[in-house]
């Protein structure tokens, strides 16, 4: 047994392995390209959902950073993250928890894109004496929520913020349907499109008195291919952290930079299927089928054998719920049985968010070669 398959054999599985030296490759990289154009990162924690993670991903410790819960935020306030903003809309029921936060110190702000939103952001923080900071969400490529550009809307909701008792922080965009575009440019195409809805609503505002401080965009695709940055205060993304199989099929990365897998166990065999039968199933996979549309439809997960290296022609046909089925396709030149009873591989995940929430822990293999394993808790819920 080699140094890794010693530490990786005390680990029972289904079990989530983090490669550090991949993460902090991954990390560094963005860090790199979006500083080197004199913007800030503000990297997004839903993914990672570890205070460990964190550490590494945030430059200080305190932040800048985004999250999708509010129990991320008040897990990572905790840690001393002291400039986090919430992206998903606020609803009024959550604004208590909201002030809380930033009683304790913590610059939070909170997302919307409707009137309503706005008048019950303003009237909460008349209500507990508090300026309660808030983005403009926009819409810049149909994909999800947010103010379309152009819609006079947006000053309304800004003038809501700004001469209420609440503060309009400024504008922010996700290129969500650049997961559904392969290609660095189109990437880059698409993060153009990100920019200039961004600046040209922040310019609306500008023109209309109020003010616009924060600019943010950001997507994990559109985060790497970008140019231009020009009116663009900060650049979002998360899932760069570790990547995955969906963000390496629209060319958001190579395979080899996916630095999360799941170790799991050949339970058993059908031979005249054709299948290996292991013990990672949906619950340790997740459901998500996000390269069923890709060139290459990865399954539930490519094969890899214990080291982390791919085996060609093998991928994860079907998964139940404790059971993951590996079959063969073009490719593959060897036997069901050449993966015996009891042999551990790797699977690696078509979405590391859904992959990752499957687990209370990082099984990380340190970037020191022979050091023992970490292990670095996760948390989850709302």
């Amino acid at each position: 047994m080699t140094v890794q398959d010693q530490r990786l054999a005390e680990v029972q599985t289904p079990a989530l392995l983090l490669d550090e030296a991949k993460m902090t490759r991954n990390i560094d990289r963005l860090a790199a390209h979006v500083g080197g154009k004199g913007v800030m990162l503000r990297p997004h924690l839903k993914t990672a959902k570890s205070t460990d993670v964190a550490r590494r991903v945030l430059t200080d410790g305190t932040g800048p950073a985004t999250v999708s819960t509010l129990a991320e935020a008040e897990v990572f306030a905790e840690m001393g993250v002291r400039d986090i903003i919430y992206a998903v809309g606020i609803t009024p029921d959550k604004l208590g928890r909201v002030a809380a936060l930033r009683d304790k110190g913590c610059d939070l702000s909170v997302l919307l894109d409707s009137v309503a939103q706005a008048q019950a952001v303003a009237e909460a923080s008349a209500r507990l004496g508090q300026a309660i900071p808030a983005l403009i969400e926009l819409d810049c490529d149909g994909h999800r929520s947010g103010v379309a550009p152009g819609d006079p809307v947006l000053v309304e909701i800004g003038r809501i913020l700004h001469e209420g008792a609440a503060e309009l922080r400024g504008v922010l965009t996700h290129a969500g349907e650049s997961y559904e575009m392969t290609g660095r440019d189109v990437h880059r195409a698409l993060a153009e499109v990100e920019r200039a809805a961004a600046v040209g609503a922040a310019e609306t505002l500008r023109a209309a008195g109020l003010p616009c401080p924060v600019v943010s965009i950001g997507s994990t695709p559109t985060a790497h291919a970008i140019e231009d940055l020009t009116g663009v205060t900060e650049v979002r993304a998360g899932v760069y952290v570790f990547f995955d199989l969906v963000q390496a099929g629209i060319g958001a990365c190579q395979q080899d930079d996916i630095a999360l897998s799941v170790l799991t166990t050949v339970i058993g065999h059908q031979q005249q299927k054709g299948w290996v039968i292991t013990d990672a199933g949906w619950m340790a996979m997740s459901r998500d089928r996000g390269t069923a549309a890709h060139a290459v439809d990865q399954g539930y997960g490519v094969v890899c054998d214990e080291a982390g290296q791919p085996i060609p022609g093998l991928t994860v046909i079907k998964a139940n719920q404790e059971h993951g089925i590996i079959a063969a396709r073009e490719g593959y030149e060897g036997e069901v049985s050449d993966l015996p009873l009891g042999t551990r591989l790797r699977i690696l995940p078509n979405h590391a968010c859904a992959t990752a929430a499957q687990y209370g822990a990082y099984h990380v293999i340190p970037s020191a070669p022979g050091a023992p394993l970490l292990t670095w808790p996760r948390f989850g819920g709302w």
